[in-house]
């Protein structure tokens, strides 16, 4: 048997037949998943996602179905349904014939993510900066201080997650939706986050300050300033990554964005 003909009968469905090109399904494919099968793809693509934000998997890597599937010790099946998340979520690259890829930054990507998280952000801290408790403040001044101490002691992911909980609770007052489509963004842009601390000298020491800066903001109960600062924050990680991989792309979405939030100063 060849191995063409292998694969293809390694990839069939109960259904039927499935036409797939390294683990993604193609036009006409079934991506009906069963409700115990889709929990485990569910959890395959969580664990490949962490792996493409955290670099892992830089940009560019190549993606075989089965390796990554033997890797993580998991059948082609949840492997299949991963990749094709992970393609709907534009964090990797798969055509027909071709072998998927994680995707390299896209610039147009970067400037839409950064100028959407701008402007939802500063709505959410001024929405947020008079709700505050001293117990909210309190926790992050020691999310601040734990950010710290992980960032001298080379623990990213530990980093990120205070992070996200920091900037969590300085928009926290948002609803439901809001909140959604801020921690989606905020998920989205985290790779970006992990660039710009790779190929900026001092990006983390400055960022450290940029918290300081709205957790100050925040406790005067200055709206306008903390809306200032969160957006300058966010958009310095853009102009920053934007300026080590694509110089030559004029980010005119983020740019917009600050010129909004600032009354007119990009």
């Amino acid at each position: 048997m060849s191995r063409n003909t292998s694969e293809s009968s390694e990839e069939r469905e109960p259904g039927g037949p499935v036409s797939v090109v390294d683990g993604v399904p193609t036009a006409g494919a079934s991506s009906e998943v069963a409700p115990g099968g889709r929990r485990m793809a569910l959890d395959v693509h969580g664990r490949l996602r962490g792996m493409i934000l955290s670099g892992e998997l830089p940009p560019g890597s190549a993606l075989l179905q089965a390796e990554m599937a033997r890797k993580l010790g998991v059948s082609r099946t949840p492997m299949r349904e991963a990749f094709r998340l992970l393609q709907e979520e534009g964090l990797i690259d798969a055509r027909p014939d071709q072998r998927a890829r994680v995707r390299a930054v896209d610039p147009e990507d970067l400037d839409g993510v950064y100028g959407a998280r701008i402007m939802l952000e500063a709505l959410a801290v001024t929405t947020t900066a008079k709700t505050l408790t001293a117990a909210d403040l309190d926790r992050m001044s020691e999310l601040l201080e734990r950010m710290k101490a992980l960032a001298d002691e080379e623990k990213p992911d530990e980093w990120y997650a205070a992070h996200r909980e920091f900037h969590g609770v300085a928009t926290q007052a948002v609803g439901a939706q809001l909140r959604r489509s801020l921690s989606s963004y905020a998920e989205h842009s985290e790779r970006y986050i992990r660039l710009a601390q790779l190929g900026v000298p001092g990006s983390r020491a400055r960022a450290h300050k940029e918290h300081e800066a709205l957790l100050e903001a925040l406790k005067a109960n200055d709206e306008a300033e903390a809306a200032k600062v969160v957006s300058g924050h966010l958009a310095r990680t853009a102009l920053s990554v934007l300026a080590d991989v694509a110089p030559e792309y004029e980010p005119v979405t983020t740019r917009s964005a600050l010129r909004i939030v600032g009354g007119g100063q990009a």
